[in-house]
């Protein structure tokens, strides 16, 4: 049984290493005026380390449920290290491509974690366990921007990877003298691993539900964090990569709503935290919209957008961990594969919308989008299977 402690390490571990995928968003600017790119061609890094995380989740996270996942989680962050030194080292843009698309491959270790720290809570403790968990990779995730457009700003975005290749090295030394070890029930080979995922699909209508909703919340989510480095660094703004950076601390009140999300998904009914978090988001969509030029709008829009985005994550991936127990890294991977495949769409979609019709069209589509989903939600709702 996991201690407080235990849950507390596995959530600071989370943040570091979830933190890989995002560093790269506020460095665009940076990076596109290095290679001497347009902004939103250098943007492609963005949606290329999601893709790369995507196929991280489909093909690695099954193993968990085939061999220890502690051993996993650290030769895995090793992977991760040298594709971040690559990535620092990059002479030409389509190598840091090539990196870009490795290190999200590599930083798949917090979907390793959730599973393990799934596996050894009580039920009645599960969803509190994930929603804290789940708030060290929101800080991950928010204070990664910032850090990165700070650092970015004074040493050079390749410092940035640097650093990121630093922590993952210290955290190795962390994860294996305190991790705990877990050892899965699953015999078969490789084959079948991947083929059970298959039938899961078919044979449980929760799972489909809670991954096509996370594929649409995270679209926006990515949409909008890829987005705002362009709508901030033209006028009537016109902020430096440090400016853009320290807007990410603005989300951090997500992070504290993921444990109470957790508490809530552990209930009898964890499906109306889902149209809370639709109405958070609409929210936060109509502030963006109507910001101009009053940041305070544009400020509580993001603190609104990323506790919605809590309300509706957290309680899909805490409903997931309660349907097949011994498939707990099978389930995710397909949970959290649609999911970020959803992310890197959002992030393609939201510079396609930036390039045909600025701000504005890119609010029109991702409140097009929140319809969509809370449709898919009334429809699963009312469902009979």
């Amino acid at each position: 049984m996991l201690k407080r402690a235990d849950i507390l390490l596995m959530a600071f571990c989370t943040g570091l290493i979830v933190a890989n995928i995002y560093y790269c968003q506020p460095l665009v600017i940076l990076v596109a005026k290095d290679f001497n790119l347009t902004e939103s061609y250098a943007g492609r890094i963005t949606y290329l380390t999601q893709i790369g995380y995507a196929l991280g989740l489909f093909l690695l996270v099954p193993l968990g449920d085939m061999f220890e996942r502690k051993k996993q989680i650290l030769v895995i962050t090793g992977l991760a290290i040298l594709a971040l030194l690559v990535a620092a080292v990059s002479k030409t843009f389509f190598l840091l491509e090539i990196a870009s698309v490795l290190i999200g491959a590599c930083s798949i270790v917090p979907q390793l974690i959730l599973p393990l720290a799934a596996n050894l809570s009580s039920d009645e403790n599960r969803g509190a366990n994930i929603g804290m968990i789940m708030s060290g990779l929101l800080v991950g995730i928010l204070a990664s921007r910032a850090v990165s457009g700070s650092i970015g700003f004074w040493l050079g975005w390749r410092a940035v990877y640097f650093m990121a290749a630093g922590i993952c090295a210290l955290l190795i030394a962390l994860m294996a003298k305190r991790f705990p070890q877990s050892y899965p029930a699953f015999k078969g080979s490789y084959k079948e691993l991947m083929t059970s995922m298959f039938s899961y699909i078919k044979t449980q209508p929760a799972l489909r539900e809670t991954s096509i909703i996370n594929f649409l919340a995270f679209a926006i989510i990515s949409a909008f964090w890829t987005t705002m480095v362009l709508f901030l660094a033209n006028p009537p703004f016109s902020f430096q990569t440090l400016q853009i950076g320290l807007f990410g601390i603005a989300g951090a009140a997500g992070a504290l709503a993921a444990p109470l999300v957790g508490k809530l998904s552990d209930g009898n009914n964890p499906r109306k935290n889902l149209m809370i978090g639709f109405i958070l988001q609409i929210i936060s969509i109509a502030l963006f919209y109507f910001t101009g030029n009053h940041l305070y709008l544009f400020v509580i829009g993001i603190v609104l957008i990323d506790i919605g985005q809590q309300a509706i994550h957290v309680t899909n991936q805490t409903r997931i961990y309660t349907l097949i127990p011994e498939a707990r890294n099978r389930l995710n991977t397909i949970f959290m594969s649609v999911s970020f495949i959803g992310a890197s769409c959002g992030s393609a979609l939201g510079l396609y919308l930036w390039d045909k019709g600025g701000w504005n069209l890119f609010c029109y589509g991702m409140a097009g989008i929140i319809v969509l989903n809370t449709l898919i939600y009334q429809f699963y709702g009312n469902k009979k299977f």
